[in-house]
């Protein structure tokens, strides 16, 4: 197919995280350890919402999706980077590593974009509660669910089309411990300058539009909380939004800063820094936030609890 993709390289070779061999199995224990916790506690919480009826509300809907999403990030790449720790021959072949980018690209972007959803489901929660339950019905939840995966998938098919039209006749070396965009683009023999300037304008209009709901909606929720007498109201109010915020927090700043600077500015070693901590830590930590943190959670797992027990 003319203007497609004629490469010679026909797998690639994945740098890791470090090429120390001294470091290799104990950083291969840290992750699985890391991941073992990801799949437990967004499994967990996907149970939990799914056999408590009083969790089947928009928030836990959202946050149910994003638990999901959390585990298939997570999946793209651990089970690789896993193997390769341990392998001598640390290689990944040419269509494996698309697919991997092109799946990592999807999922963070869907995870982003979930965030911004339920910031618009809290400031409708807390500013205007008697119509919670008309705004949010469930076919809007859904339209807004299935809208966070288009807008997904758009953005990764952009970008793996992009790559599938590059050439690549070495070297196949990759400085990273996946299949990311911007390493395979510095691999490429072709000129991948219009590449990268997509990369920066959709990563920059996604982070934008997420950016500016998430603004707007705490503004507002800040508005509205401040429109509440009592001191108790005000807590619950602001504890419901701590979750969510520092989930947004961790992962928009991440992501920022491995994606949204100029390719003259890029550094791989700080990227792989970045990387470690958006595609491994924060899907550990957002069951850990969000049920730590939120009663409506916890009672729900004591009552899961009791009722095992009563019934056995």
């Amino acid at each position: 197919m003319a203007g497609w993709n004629h490469t010679g390289v026909k797998e690639f070779l994945l740098v890791g995280l470090t090429e120390n061999p001294d470091l290799q199995t104990p950083l291969f224990l840290l992750f699985l350890l890391i991941y073992l916790i990801t799949l437990v506690g967004n499994w967990g919480i996907i149970i939990l919402i799914w056999i408590n009826v009083l969790l089947h509300t928009p928030m836990y809907f959202f946050l149910n999706n994003l638990s999901f999403c959390d585990i298939c990030y997570a999946t793209v790449f651990a089970p690789k980077m896993l193997v390769n720790f341990l392998a001598k021959h640390k290689a990944s072949t040419f269509s494996a590593c698309v697919l991997q980018s092109f799946f990592f690209a999807m999922c963070v972007t869907i995870e982003v974009i979930l965030l911004s959803m339920m910031a618009y489901d809290r400031y409708v929660a807390i500013a205007n509660p008697l119509l919670y339950p008309v705004i949010m019905t469930q076919r809007v939840c859904i339209q807004m669910v299935l809208a966070s995966y288009l807008g997904g998938l758009i953005n990764s098919l952009t970008h793996t089309i992009g790559l599938l039209k590059l050439d690549f006749c070495g070297p196949n070396i990759v400085n990273h411990y996946f299949c990311d965009i911007p390493p395979l683009l510095r691999l490429s023999c072709s000129d991948s300058h219009k590449n990268e300037i997509l990369l920066l304008i959709f990563s920059g209009i996604i982070v934008m539009f997420t950016f500016i709901i998430i603004t707007v909606s705490y503004i507002c929720i800040i508005i509205a909380i401040q429109r509440i007498h009592s001191v108790e109201g005000r807590h619950k109010a602001f504890s419901t939004c701590a979750s969510h915020l520092i989930a947004v927090t961790l992962l928009c700043g991440s992501v920022s800063f491995s994606y949204i600077q100029p390719s003259s500015q890029y550094s791989l070693e700080q990227e792989k820094l970045s990387a470690v901590f958006y595609t491994s830590v924060i899907p550990m930590l957002n069951p850990l936030i969000y049920s730590m943190r939120n009663k409506d959670v916890k009672e729900a797992a004591k009552w899961s609890i009791w009722w095992k027990r009563t019934s056995t």
